[in-house]
This record gives C-alpha cells, sequence and structure tokens, in this order.
C-alpha cells in the first residue's frame, strides 16, 4: 500500500505558474493521498476551484474536503438571487477505496497581528485497507509560531489517540439503522508540519530519543515513519525556498509521515519525490506492507 503527502501551494510551482495537472500527475498511482493548501477561488491562482479540478484528474479516487474557513470575495445578487461566493482553503484525502467516514478538525490558534494567520485544520477520513480499518489524517499546521504549533499538536495528539474513546465524527448509528463503524487504534498523520524534526513540537508528537535504547516504542506516541526507516539527511528534504530554489541552504525537511506504533512494523520504504517542480513542497511517499 502506497501513501503520499504533498502541500501543493494553491497549485502554484516554482516556476510561479499555475498547473494542477503536474500536482495530479505527481501524486497518480498512490492508495491514500493527503492534500494541503487546497482551495476555491484563491486570488493568489485565478480563483480557481481545485476540489473540482483535482476531482476531474483523478476520476478513480473517493474524496474528501475540508475547508478550514470561508471568507467572503465577491458575493453579490444577480438577477434576484443571492450568489455566495467565498475563497476557501483547507486539506483533502483521496483514497482507492471508499472513504467511510470524515470529520475537518479545527486546530487551535491565536490572533496575529503583523504576519497573516488564518485557521488551520487536519482532515481525518476513516479507510479500509488490506492493513486493516485505518484512519488518515491530512494536516497543516501553523508556519510562525513554534508555540502554536505545540498547542495544535497537543490537540491533534488527544484526538489521535483518544478516537476509541471520543468516537470520531459518528458513533451510537444503531439508532438510526445503520452499522457501527470500528473504532481502529491505526492512523496515519501526514502533511506540513512546519517544524524541524527534534523541535520541541515534534517531540511533543513523536517523542525523544533515550541516551541507550533510542526512540522508544510506545502506544502515546506517534511513530516518524523517516526515522523508523532510517532515511536521513537531504533524502528528506521536502520544502525549496521558491525565491532562492538552487540554495540548499534554504531547503528544509518540514513534511512528515507519522503513524501509530501499531503500524510501525508495517513501515517498508519511504522516500521523497524530488523532480517534482508543482509546488515549493515536495511529495513525501511512505509504502507498508
Amino acid at each position: 500500500m502506497k501513501l503520499v503527502t504533498y502541500n501543493i501551494q494553491y497549485g502554484i510551482g516554482l516556476d510561479g505558474q499555475y498547473n494542477v495537472g503536474r500536482i495530479t500527475d505527481a501524486v497518480r498511482g498512490a492508495d491514500v493521498i493527503a492534500l494541503q493548501e487546497v482551495t476555491r477561488n484563491n486570488p493568489r491562482n485565478g480563483g480557481r476551484d481545485m476540489v473540482a479540478e483535482i476531482g476531474e484528474a483523478l476520476p478513480d479516487y473517493f474524496a474528501v474536503y475540508g475547508s478550514n474557513f470561508e471568507a467572503n470575495i465577491g458575493s453579490r445578487i444577480e438577477n434576484g438571487r443571492a450568489i455566495t461566493t467565498t475563497f476557501q482553503l483547507g486539506n483533502m484525502v483521496l483514497s482507492k477505496t471508499p472513504i467511510h467516514l470524515s470529520r475537518n478538525l479545527l486546530l487551535p490558534r491565536s490572533r496575529s497581528f503583523e504576519m497573516m494567520n488564518f485557521q488551520r485544520g487536519a482532515l481525518e477520513a476513516l479507510i479500509e485497507t488490506p492493513l486493516g480499518f485505518i484512519r488518515f489524517y491530512s494536516i497543516h499546521l501553523d508556519h510562525r509560531s513554534p508555540v502554536e504549533r505545540a498547542s495544535q499538536i497537543q490537540f491533534l495528539r488527544q484526538r489521535m489517540l483518544n478516537y476509541a474513546l471520543e468516537g470520531g465524527a459518528l458513533s451510537g448509528v444503531a439508532e438510526i439503522g445503520l452499522p457501527e463503524l470500528p473504532h481502529p487504534e491505526a492512523f496515519v498523520g501526514m502533511g506540513d508540519f512546519n517544524m524541524l524534526a527534534g523541535s520541541p513540537e515534534y517531540v511533543e508528537l513523536a517523542g525523544r530519543p533515550d541516551h541507550e535504547f533510542g526512540m522508544p516504542l510506545t502506544a502515546d506516541f506517534a511513530v516518524d515513519a523517516a526515522l523508523r526507516l532510517n532515511v536521513t539527511g537531504d533524502d528528506l528534504v521536502s520544502w525549496v525556498d521558491p525565491k532562492q530554489p538552487a540554495n540548499a541552504s534554504r531547503h528544509k525537511r518540514i513534511d512528515y509521515v507519522f503513524t501509530s506504533a501499531s503500524l510501525a512494523k508495517s513501515l517498508q520504504r519511504l522516500w521523497v519525490d524530488r523532480q517534482a517542480v508543482g509546488s515549493d513542497h515536495l511529495p513525501v511517499w511512505v509504502e507498508l506492507g
């Protein structure tokens, strides 16, 4: 089973041009796809409906979209009818098999005065896979503040670990004659975390290695797939500064794939698609088996 996460930066590539085809070509073939910075009516890409365009380009995938906010951008009256037009930004999950249940988790945030700050989210999708039911999260954390990222991770970690207690998006559906969905321990959280490995917010999610025994595998922390698979260095770079694309010192690893401890032994391979040019980020792939 192949998974991929890709922050698609509104479809604008390193050349400054919008081309959603480059995005969909880069992720085609994965069993589960997590996308971030998917927009509708965004002034920065000509107001494209990326949800519709991605769906058209990948017609054999089931998909859910979670917009983290809707901002009025030209709503009006036409011929006596109210036309609502809003700028939306959020995350998508696409799957080769049906998505049984989803919800959009809005992450904690604080008001900003000097840098734009917008509502962030984590889109949760319950999918049946060859490894059983797994919860997948397409995640996009704050880019300005490690304190805010830590707050978002604390909230998200609680949702991931307490799913069986909280019931996810829907429970007790026997009341309306529907079968109860499972509440699996297994999860995969992937996306743009805007953090560096080893930072305090990273430790909040994945723990800290012991001086002698390395990274403990415990139920209360997520597993960094790259660390588990011993992938290191430049092979993990996932963001390229669009203003200085040739400056290797400006390249960073800020996109991750984390799994529940229960899936750690299923991790087979992780790699970054260094050829992709459809965004300032690069797709991060993981294979489970």
